[in-house]
């Protein structure tokens, strides 16, 4: 049976920046869509190691209006809620750092329904007026697909369905996720949690 996470190509816990969830190097995750609770909703993330690194448990709710991404021992790193407008919905990223910090770390406003097909999500990251940070999730082939550009247009992060060593196409429930340098895999992962919700894939 072939094994489902990433064979150790890229270098990664090696390359570590001051941050736990940054590397100076490409990382590629392994998503399984499946949570590792019984007949829960989620998905587990491994790393090019084939250790279990982030999870995502919403038990017997599906879609939930609140989302916790956590490690693998259940320590919750990120808050995602969502905020119902008339129009559009809008998801609210919080850093679960020990303090209780009111602000959001990150904002996606989904396109208008007319606009649904191909209109990419919006992300606001941060509230610094002077230094503003956006990206966009744009939706590729299949719900769970999507790649995240920068405000410039350029490739931060790709997931797409996963193929094996030998070429052979797995599951729908098994994805690839690369990361480009220097970028904040936590937020990554909240972004990928999220259009996973917009498509109820989680």
């Amino acid at each position: 049976m072939a094994k489902i996470h990433p064979l150790s190509i890229l270098p990664s816990s090696c390359s570590s920046s001051s941050s736990d969830y940054m590397t100076l190097e490409s990382e590629v995750f392994t998503i399984w869509m499946k949570s590792l609770v019984f007949n829960g909703n989620g998905c587990t993330v491994y790393d090019s190691n084939g250790q279990i690194v982030y999870r995502i448990d919403n038990y017997n709710h599906k879609c939930g209006n609140e989302v916790y991404l956590m490690d693998l021992r259940g320590k919750v790193l990120l808050t995602i809620r969502r905020k119902k407008h008339r129009i559009f919905g809008c998801w609210e990223g919080y850093k679960c750092n020990g303090s209780n910090e009111e602000k959001p770390w990150f904002k996606v406003r989904k396109p208008w329904r007319i606009l649904k097909g191909d209109s990419p999500c919006e992300v606001s990251l941060g509230w610094d007026k002077d230094q503003p940070i956006s990206y966009r999730i744009e939706g590729l082939d299949g719900r769970s697909a999507c790649k995240i550009v920068d405000q410039n247009g350029g490739l931060v992060a790709e997931v797409k369905q996963k193929h094996s060593t030998s070429g052979v196409v797995l599951g729908d429930d098994v994805l690839s996720l690369v990361v480009e340098p220097n970028i904040d895999h936590s937020l990554i992962m909240g972004l990928m949690v999220v259009h996973g919700l917009i498509n109820q894939c989680m």
